[in-house]
């Protein structure tokens, strides 16, 4: 027990929180620019509605969060170097970025990705496809 604790204790942590950071405002970023595109463009609404309409708006949720979670990772290779990922590290990032889609959720109302089974099953399989040599 105590050597969990441990560990836990040595993961970088801030870098993890600012990275998922980092990856929820791309996020944010992109909803606005899509929510603002559907207002002002007649054209853009019009694509957008109809992929919302569509069989495929199921998937939209999962396949953002898991865009998300390959994103973070990328980051957290290209930035924190010096930080060696594992699978505790890759386990600590989902957490990180469900916290910040917890925090966005309080924020702004849901428009690609909110927090939900399906985001988390997303986020998951985005960081650990990602994330496959550091298992």
């Amino acid at each position: 027990m105590n050597d969990i604790l441990r560990r836990l204790k040595l993961l970088p942590w801030r870098e993890m929180l600012q990275i998922s950071a980092l990856s929820n405002l791309i996020v944010i970023g992109i909803e606005l620019f899509l929510a603002w595109g559907a207002i002002k463009s007649p054209a853009v609404g019009n694509a957008l509605g109809l992929l919302f309409r569509s069989p495929l708006h199921v998937f939209i949720p999962c396949i953002t969060a898991m865009g998300m979670g390959a994103l973070a990772v990328y980051f957290f290779e290209f930035w924190q170097q010096q930080f060696l990922l594992s699978r505790g590290s890759l386990w600590a990032l989902i957490l990180c970025l469900l916290l910040g889609l917890f925090l966005k959720s309080l924020l702004l109302p849901p428009f690609l990705i909110s927090l939900s089974e399906t985001a988390l099953i997303g986020v998951a399989i985005g960081v650990f496809w990602k994330g496959k040599p550091y298992w």
